[in-house]
């Protein structure tokens, strides 16, 4: 169908002679079209008339199509659940398509408000990390997830604990200085308050005096800050991934106790800091090896040793089950030679 300026151009120099090759190399269109719109009449048809109109093109089958069906089920059982699980589920059910084509579908059918940027405050490399406690309900109890978030790279470590008490803490945090092989300058807590102050507070029902955290700061060489002021700004580099990992993670996800948990936690968090982080744009992982480990303070020679934290429960249990010694004394055979003959 001609468009209707072409229609009057055509029509125009046609009148005053011009050749259909001059016209073809002119509008870029063969002799032969020219000669057949010609031939039925399109320039001549009334200029008045209503322009035409153009039916919907029919739509082009999409390798996602036989999957809708799936998200739908997901998303009705799951609101909140993240593109990138549902990609990893359809593609175990066979999807072969890409990402970006399953994410711009299910923003359209599940549409959510532009969130209100914040403007994260940045610390240099090696120099902060922020740390909290979060709590998950499983069918087989509560559990505890400490976090440690390294403020430049945004690595993160994470573990699940049966109680959110000082020990805990104090174990957790080894446990992410070895996974980072250092440790940060500064450490910032939140829930964690009662460590930090001057008086006597109970944190997970043990009384601690604040002099004991701080010989384990003292030990592995950082500093203890609350995060304030700036909540917002400075705490949102903790606050984040635990929404992160409740949505990512925990959501619509089967466990089957204690060591699947740990087990698919392993696995997760290995993708969760090989991912590009949605504030710096690039991968935790990357960005951590590449800047900032090597400016983390070196490990202790040793684990920290509490002078004022109880055993924990599996060190009572072995103390409890551990066998008794039986001291014997030893005699050389000459000894005991003498004593028969003495006998005889």
């Amino acid at each position: 169908m001609i468009g209707l300026e072409t229609r009057m151009l055509l029509k125009h120099y046609l009148a005053q002679g011009m050749s259909h090759t001059a016209l073809a190399r002119k509008f870029g269109i063969s002799r032969r079209t020219i000669r057949r719109w010609v031939t039925a009449g399109e320039l001549d048809r009334d200029l008045d008339a209503d322009p035409p109109r153009y039916t919907a093109r029919p739509p082009v089958p999409r390798k996602l199509d036989p999957f809708t069906a799936i998200i739908a089920k997901r998303l009705e059982d799951f609101p909140e659940l993240s593109a990138v699980r549902l990609f990893e589920e359809v593609q175990a059910a066979g999807y072969t398509g890409g990402y970006s084509q399953l994410r711009d579908y299910v923003r359209s059918v599940r549409p959510r408000p532009t969130p209100e940027e914040v403007v994260r405050f940045e610390t240099e490399p090696g120099h902060q990390a922020q740390v909290d406690f979060a709590e998950f309900k499983f069918p087989w109890g509560k559990r505890y997830a400490l976090l440690v978030v390294l403020g430049y790279s945004r690595l993160m470590w994470l573990k699940f604990y049966e109680r959110q008490d000082m020990q805990t803490l104090v174990r957790g945090l080894e446990e992410a200085f070895a996974y980072f092989g250092g440790v940060p300058k500064e450490m910032l807590f939140d829930q964690m308050k009662a460590v930090i102050t001057k008086d006597l507070r109970l944190l997970g029902g043990q009384l601690i005096k604040n002099e004991e955290f701080a010989r384990f700061a003292a030990h592995w060489g950082f500093t203890a800050r609350a995060c304030r002021p700036y909540r917002a700004q400075t705490k949102g580099k903790v606050e984040r991934p635990i929404r992160y990992v409740r949505g990512n993670f925990v959501y619509a996800r089967d466990f089957l106790g204690d060591a699947d948990l740990d087990h698919q936690l392993s696995t997760w968090l290995e993708k969760a800091n090989a991912r590009i982080h949605g504030t710096t744009r690039e991968v935790p992982r990357v960005r951590f090896e590449c800047e900032e480990r090597h400016l983390l303070l070196p490990l202790a020679e040793r684990p920290y040793a509490s002078l004022v934290l109880l055993p924990t429960k599996k060190a009572e249990e072995a103390k409890r089950t551990r066998v008794p010694s039986i001291a014997v004394e030893r005699r050389s055979l000459a000894v005991y030679t003498h004593l028969v003959g003495g006998a005889a």
